[in-house]
């Protein structure tokens, strides 16, 4: 086996053991499932009226309340305060004045355009119960019903609904000499401002600590389990992330007086916490330079997860006041939106995207493809003209490796003469190639190179494709109207031609009926083995005949937008071989290698 053979043959197979491996142990995930419209349910069940806890003294020098429960009558019966942006609409609730409802009207379930848009909040008696909560933590002086909680009935005193030009304030007083103000704004995007404040006219001395408070009823519904994408609490402190899964939170060593684990950090400077998932995110966001405590939290006997941001304690005199601004992202994670926040202040912002391990590339390659985008206007173009780039930045080396492998091709008389007078003396042999390599300049391991630098850029660019929204429900042409999934077509329907869909994603016959996007993959490679002629191994042979159908089985399930730069990336990786060699004095014959592949074997002699 001469060592082209070999380094080819090493560079395919580790190629494919590696993505095999992923594929294994990251498989794509299950279709997202339209989740049913939440019905308001009219009976009280255990555990969805009960209200999330407020900051208890493990997250703050403020003295401990209890839990609250909130009937769902009571959260249905209460009235409310529109949202309505030009992104947003919802309500937030006078029932603890609770931001509980949330809708993003520029994004829907699914790519049908009638289909429901997406919501992000929802109030407690409704599936998946998700909102925010704010208030003031009692301490000196101050007993649980002395400040503002999750069942205070507050006033609207200032504005109707909220919009961008309007905000709103919401009131209430304990009668007992402290009066408390919220004013609520919201931008053009997705962030709210929350200004709390509090005057104290009791004629006496009182600590209290303002807080905000993410609670979810149990974990989302149609959540991934993907060990590519976190999904689960995200937070940043001090200039450290941390990313906690859901299944995680029961864990955690710290067990607050109502017997929830919890896990509290203590932010000197800057910070954020909230819940992330695959494209949606809410955020706590106290003012930059602001220290406070940070809390995630999990109460199994409500089935409640927690974030919790609470702020130092105020303490007033008679005639004092107080007031606290803090932030509330929640909407989707869009890098530009994002980022422009990052820049407003709020460090770290862009890393609540989940950018992985490979992030020194997902960063750069998505910034890329982002301005590709923008220029082109559509990302199945995006994605091609990103492929001629990255091929664009690597040829330098691919240029090095094809010229090395047509030496090799030139070398093979010598190689062979080699072999002859050496006979069964491997080491006179390695000796002789090794000189032979080193009298004419070739590098036999220069041929895996651009493989395995294929290899992170392959995953980093899965990555990409896969999280960032800015690739969901992103059409190319005809029946390709979402790359961030599995091709559409296949034989069933006629490649998109025909007007039913084909098989349904995920299944065993979308496995085997593949579409027209994995086929074309499928022929690129074996195009691309064809530069060289069979290897007269037989086990090379097998090898080299079913790793191109075997990998367009394998990538047929991944989201198309990646088999796409797959496709473009062979056939420019064919176009360049075959021209470098050329240039070389080798000549590869492709037609002749093809007609070799199905020329029948011949028979041996009968004896």
């Amino acid at each position: 086996m001469d060592n082209q053979n070999k380094n080819l043959i090493l560079a395919t197979v580790l190629s494919f053991l590696v993505i095999l491996g992923w594929f294994f142990f990251f498989p794509p995930p299950e279709p997202e499932a339209v989740p049913e419209t939440a019905q308001q349910s009219t009976e009280t069940t255990e555990g969805q009226g009960e209200m999330a806890t407020t900051p208890s003294a493990a997250a703050s020098d403020a003295t401990s309340t209890q839990a609250a429960t909130t009937p769902e009558a009571s959260v249905a019966e209460a009235p409310r305060v529109a949202i309505d942006t030009p992104r947003l609409s919802g309500s937030i609730s006078l029932l603890g004045g609770r931001i509980d409802e949330l809708s993003l009207k520029d994004y829907r379930e699914t790519v049908e355009p009638d289909s429901p848009i997406v919501q992000v909040l929802q109030p407690v008696g409704n599936d998946g119960a998700y909102y925010a909560l704010y208030g003031w933590a009692p301490g000196t002086g101050l007993g649980p019903d002395d400040v503002p909680g999750p069942n205070t009935r507050w006033s609207l005193s200032a504005g109707q609904t909220l919009s961008t030009d309007s905000p709103v304030t919401l009131s209430w007083s304990n009668g007992k000499g402290l009066e408390f103000h919220r004013e609520i704004s919201v931008d053009e995007n997705y962030m709210f401002s929350i200004t709390q404040s509090v005057t104290n006219s009791s004629g006496g001395t009182v600590g209290l600590a303002p807080y905000g408070v993410l609670a979810r009823h149990g974990e989302p519904a149609g959540r991934k389990k993907f060990f590519i994408l976190h999904e689960g609490v995200v937070s940043m402190a001090d200039g450290e992330l941390t990313e906690t899964d859901y299944t995680k939170m029961p864990d955690f060593d710290y067990s607050d007086r109502e017997g929830a684990r919890a896990e509290v950090h203590q932010v000197q400077e800057n910070g954020w916490i909230g819940f992330t998932d695959h494209y949606w995110m809410t955020t706590l966001i106290p003012a930059p330079g602001s220290a406070f405590k940070q809390v995630a939290k999990y109460d199994d006997r409500r089935d409640i997860y927690q974030t919790e941001a609470v702020l130092p304690t105020e303490t007033l005199s008679d005639g004092q006041s107080a007031s606290v601004t803090t932030q509330l992202f929640a909407g989707a994670k869009e890098w530009e939106t994002i980022r422009a926040y990052e820049h407003s202040g709020i460090k770290g912002f862009i890393d609540s995207i989940d950018w992985g391990w490979f992030f020194f590339l997902t960063k750069p390659i998505f910034w890329l493809l982002h301005n590709i985008h923008n220029l082109i206007g559509n990302m199945g173009w995006s994605i091609i003209g990103l492929t001629l780039i990255l091929k664009a930045i690597l040829f330098p080396l691919a240029f090095k490796s094809y010229v090395s492998m047509a030496k090799m091709k030139e070398l093979q008389p010598q190689m062979e003469a080699l072999k002859e007078a050496a006979g069964d003396d491997r080491q006179k042999l390695q000796q002789g190639m090794m000189e032979l390599y080193k009298k004419e300049k070739v590098n036999p391991a220069a041929g895996c190179l651009p493989i395995l630098l294929q290899i992170p850029i392959f995953f980093s660019l899965y990555k990409v494709i896969f999280v960032t929204i800015e690739l969901r429900q992103t059409a190319w042409f005809g029946p390709f109207q979402d790359l961030s999934t599995p091709d559409p077509t296949s034989i069933m329907n006629f490649f998109g031609w025909a007007p039913w869909a084909g098989p349904e994603p995920g299944t065993m016959l979308a496995t085997v009926m593949v579409g027209i996007l994995p086929i074309l993959l499928g022929i690129s490679m074996f195009l691309q083995q064809k530069l060289n002629p069979a290897p007269a191994d037989p086990t090379q042979k097998m090898i080299f005949a079913w790793m191109p159908w075997v990998f367009m089985f394998m990538l047929g399930r991944f989201a198309s937008g990646l088999v796409v730069y797959w496709i473009t990336n062979n056939t420019i990786t064919f176009t360049q071989q075959y021209l470098i060699m050329r240039t070389q004095g080798y000549k590869p014959d492709v037609f002749g290698n093809i007609k070799q592949t199905f020329k029948k074997a011949p028979a041996e002699d009968k004896k």
